[in-house]
C-alpha cells in the first residue's frame, strides 16, 4: 500500500507541475499581447523612425584611444539567408545583420573603416554580392573610408567574394583562401526509384520547366542550360577577383583554395599576421597613431530575450530544398 500510495503522490505532483508551466506559459503569450496593444512592445507604428533603412545597434567600446572610428563586422559561417525557427522566437538571419550592420557604419559619418573578420566557406551566390555591394558603398558615401579585411580560418568563395570589397587583406598563417567558383550540386534517384517501385508524376508548362527532376534521368540538355548559367555567374566573380587583386590573368581562379603563405605570393591577400596587425594596418591606412574600434550590438527586451530563448526544434516539413547555385567551398 505504501508503494501504491507513493506511485499516486509522484503522479499528482507530475500533474500539478503540468498546469503551472502551462499557466505560465499562457500568462507569457497574454502579458506579451497585452504590451503590443498597450504600445509597451515594439511595433511599426511606434517606431520614428525607418528600421530598415536607419539601423540602430548599441556600440560596445573594443578597444583603442584613438580619434578615427572603426566598426569591427563578423561575417562568420554559411552565407544565407533565411531566419532559423524555434519553438519560441528565432536565430536572427546572418546576412540581414551584416547589411545592417554595414549600413550602420555606412550612415554614421563618424566612421572611417571597417575591420572585416571572415570565417566561412561562403555560401549562396546572391547574398555573397549583396554583402560585397553593402561594403562598397559604405566607402563611396565617405571620403576616405577604408576597408580591412582579417580571414582568421576560412576565408572561401562567396565570403572571398565579399572580401573583394577590401583595401586590405590579411590573413591568418594557417587559414585557407581562395575557392573562386560557383557550384550546384542535386541528387538523382531514377536508378533507386526504378529498383523500389517509385516514379515522378509532374504536370509542366514546357520540356525545361521540369528541370534536374531527381526521379528522371538526367537530361543533358538541361545540365548545358545549367552551365551556361555557372560560367556566367563564375565570369562575374572572376572578373571581380581579377580586378579588385590586379590579377594578369585568371589561371588560379578555378576552384582551387590556397593556404595564406600561397595566397601572399600570388597575390589573393596583401600579407600574413594577426588581428593586432590588421588594426595597426588600418590605422596605418588612415593615417593615425591609433583608431578607436566598436563593435555592434542588438539590444533586446526581457521579452525579446524571453521568447527567443533557445526551445526545441520543431520538425522540417520541407526537408527537400530546390537545387540552388552556390559560392561555396564544401570538400
Amino acid at each position: 500500500m505504501a508503494k501504491s500510495g507513493s506511485r499516486v503522490g509522484y503522479w499528482i505532483a507530475i500533474a500539478i507541475l503540468a498546469v503551472m508551466l502551462f499557466g505560465s506559459f499562457l500568462t507569457i503569450v497574454g502579458m506579451g499581447s497585452l504590451l503590443a496593444l498597450s504600445g509597451g512592445g515594439k511595433s511599426t507604428a511606434g517606431m520614428d523612425y525607418p528600421m530598415d533603412e536607419e539601423p540602430c545597434f548599441e556600440e560596445i567600446w573594443s578597444q583603442g584611444y584613438g580619434e578615427d572610428k572603426v566598426v569591427r563586422i563578423t561575417l562568420a559561417g554559411v552565407i544565407m539567408r533565411g531566419r532559423r525557427e524555434r519553438m519560441f522566437g528565432y536565430e536572427p538571419d546572418m546576412v540581414a545583420t551584416v547589411l545592417s550592420e554595414i549600413r550602420a557604419a555606412t550612415i554614421d559619418e563618424n566612421v572611417k573603416g571597417i575591420l572585416l573578420e571572415v570565417d566561412s566557406p561562403g555560401g549562396s551566390v546572391t547574398p555573397s554580392d549583396e554583402i560585397y555591394m553593402a561594403l562598397e558603398q559604405f566607402k563611396r558615401k565617405g571620403d576616405g573610408r577604408k576597408i580591412v579585411v582579417f580571414i582568421r580560418d576560412l576565408g572561401a568563395s562567396g565570403a572571398y567574394y565579399a572580401a573583394m570589397a577590401g583595401d586590405h587583406i590579411v590573413a591568418e598563417p594557417t587559414a585557407i583562401v581562395g575557392s573562386v567558383g560557383v557550384i550546384m550540386q542535386t541528387l538523382n534517384l531514377s536508378g533507386l526509384g526504378e529498383k523500389i517501385g517509385i516514379s515522378s508524376v509532374t504536370i509542366a508548362s514546357g520540356e525545361n520547366k521540369d528541370m534536374l527532376n531527381p526521379f528522371e534521368k538526367v537530361n543533358t540538355n538541361h545540365v548545358a542550360m545549367l552551365q551556361v548559367l555557372i560560367d556566367d555567374m563564375q565570369d562575374r566573380f572572376a572578373s571581380i577577383v581579377q580586378r579588385s587583386r590586379n590579377l594578369e590573368s585568371r589561371e588560379l581562379l578555378d576552384g582551387r583554395v590556397f593556404t595564406a603563405a600561397q595566397a601572399e605570393e600570388y597575390n589573393l591577400i596583401d600579407r600574413i599576421g594577426y588581428l593586432q596587425d590588421a588594426v595597426n594596418d588600418m590605422a596605418a591606412m588612415l593615417g593615425a597613431e591609433e583608431i578607436y574600434i566598436v563593435r555592434y550590438t542588438q539590444k533586446q527586451s526581457f521579452w525579446d530575450q524571453l521568447l527567443g530563448a533557445k526551445g526545441p526544434q520543431l520538425p522540417n516539413l520541407n526537408a527537400i530544398e530546390p537545387p540552388r547555385f552556390f559560392y561555396l567551398w564544401n570538400p
